[in-house]
């Protein structure tokens, strides 16, 4: 029973972006950059192939253009109510619905007046067209909430060119000069006043300029580049960190609730921006999981994933006080930030009781007579009154209860009319097993300096259904994994490794988001043998 209309950040979520959002709050967020699916109706529009991500896909394509404009709008709506009055809205789209997108929703939603810029992103990559002109250009839809907004000038400035060339050599694209300080500028011809004279505007080469509304120095992701993470529409960081810099400031909350690939997250982070990350493919979010986890440095700020099941084994053994605090506001209660003097609660319900979190399995009788002197002692006014309207004086929250604290908690219900409700976590958040998986190998022959190529296999069981494997082949248990392939569908890979120690670990995650990960250490020295 999480409390609705809470905006906690930097947190990856999974789900239904319409019914995430009605559950922030207000005037929250800072800036919203979407990238939704395009009206192409295409199979590749379903990228990872989750069950959440077909289910949507199919949502989509109930009916026509019509079907499509109202199930994007609904969500632009709760876009609207949750941005800040100071706030900005990106939207990506191309070819397919642009015309509409902006006719029937923007404009309605967010108002004419509040329109800043139609942004043309020009590529050159991809397919050729022998039809007619080749698609190569996105629309990327700028709208502020109300007339004050961000827009940070000298953050997104570009270099001016000083002049350039035609092919016989000519200078062209405005007159170079210098002014009395010694600075260089490029003076450019503008439109005429009322009297017929031109107008000229200087623009100084140390300061930059502003980019213009067409975008053709950011391309897209070429194959080869070390950003790719096999996402086939994966937005370069270049493209969101323009937007992220120019309408937002550090601090500022960034929200993306079509997270894909994880890029606005992965760059509102390395800018150190707050963020939300939204999406409905369990592939998605553990993928973007591990980008972050790649990125991360010494002061990164610590982020949540938020799945439809969690690992009963990270709850139950992971950091205690970590756990205490995220239960009791998933419980829909307020965490106590006091570790001294708080009688051993850890935070007050949504009617006022207080909360004890135990850790533990099989609590027992001592807990409820413990839990009951504290509850007391701590406010005895509110204990008498909720005695006397039948209310709970108290929520004690563990993973199971034992026989006797069952039958206490029912004795003093029935005998003395005292209320402490025993809570277990799986009625709070649903818990499942986290998948197994082995690792096989299979050396080939060395080259001449000594290298060998390994023929690695993993296998994973999982009653939710294996959903990829990941693979580290540098791992260093204190850095933690760091993915050399994020996607690997098989769970199988061929590596080269040089002479010396090596260690390599997989990574499993099933369709729950749970995953378990598995580490061998190799010795590549004249044979391939396990250390």
């Amino acid at each position: 029973m999480p409390d609705k209309h809470l905006l906690l950040v930097n947190r990856l979520i999974l789900g239904d972006n319409l019914e995430i959002m009605k559950t922030l709050e207000s005037e929250s967020v800072d800036l919203i950059y979407l990238d939704p699916p395009f009206f192409s109706n295409r199979n590749y529009e379903v990228i990872w192939g989750d069950e959440g991500e077909i289910r949507s896909f199919q949502d989509r394509w109930a009916g026509g253009i019509d079907h499509y404009i109202g199930w994007l709008k609904e969500r632009v709506e709760q876009m609207h109510r949750i941005l800040k009055k100071t706030g900005s809205i990106f939207l990506h789209c191309d070819w397919h619905a642009n015309s509409y997108i902006r006719v029937e929703i923007l404009e309605k939603v967010f108002g004419r007046k509040n329109f800043r810029n139609e942004i043309i992103w020009c590529y050159n990559i991809g397919g050729k067209s022998k039809t007619g002109f080749a698609h190569k250009h996105d629309t990327i839809y700028r709208y502020s909430k109300s007339g004050r907004y961000a827009f940070n000038a000298e953050e997104v400035s570009v270099a001016m060119t000083p002049h350039k060339q035609d092919r016989s050599g000519r200078n062209y694209g405005g007159k170079m000069g210098v002014d009395e300080d010694g600075r260089q500028y490029v003076e450019k011809q503008g439109t005429r006043d009322k009297d017929g004279n031109y107008k000229y505007y200087r623009y100084y080469l140390d300061e930059g300029k502003i980019p213009e509304d067409w975008w053709i120095d950011i391309n897209a992701i070429q194959p080869s580049a070390t950003e790719r993470i096999g996402y086939p529409t994966q937005k370069p960081e270049a493209l969101l960190e323009r937007i992220i810099k120019c309408a937002s400031n550090e601090g500022d909350v960034v929200l993306d609730p079509f997270m894909g690939g994880g890029t606005t997250a992965a760059v509102a982070d390395k800018l150190n921006r707050q963020w939300v990350g939204i999406d409905q493919s369990t592939m998605a979010i553990k993928v973007t999981e591990m980008r972050l986890d790649k990125q991360r440095g010494l002061f990164s700020a610590p982020f949540s994933v938020q799945l439809h099941k969690y690992d009963y084994d990270m709850l139950r053994y992971g950091d205690a006080l970590e756990f205490e605090s995220w239960i009791v506001q998933q419980f829909g209660g307020v965490p106590n930030i006091r570790q001294r003097g708080d009688f051993g609660l850890d935070g007050k319900a949504a009617d006022g009781a207080p909360i004890q979190v135990k850790r533990s399995d099989s609590v027992g009788r001592n807990v409820i007579d413990n839990f009951k002197s504290a509850v007391e002692r701590a406010d005895k006014k509110l204990y008498k009154k909720n005695i006397k309207d039948k209310n709970p004086v108290g929520y004690i929250i563990a993973f199971s209860f034992g026989k006797g604290a069952t039958e206490e908690a029912a004795r003093l219900k029935n005998r003395e009319g005292i209320t402490i409700r025993l809570v277990r976590v799986n009625e709070i958040v649903p818990i499942a097993t986290k998948p197994t998986i082995t690792i096989k190998m299979q050396g080939q022959e060395r080259d001449a300096k000594g290298n060998c190529k390994i023929d690695f296999s993993a296998e994973g069981k999982s009653a939710a259904g294996i959903n990829f494997y990941s693979w580290d082949f540098d791992y260093d248990a204190e850095k933690g994994f760091r993915a050399s392939v994020m996607i690997d569908k098989d769970g199988r890979r061929s590596h080269t490794l040089p002479p010396g120690e090596h260690t390599v670990a997989v990574k499993v995650i099933d369709n729950d988001g749970l995953e378990s990960i598995e580490t061998v250490k190799l010795n590549v020295n004249g044979v391939v043998r396990t250390v």
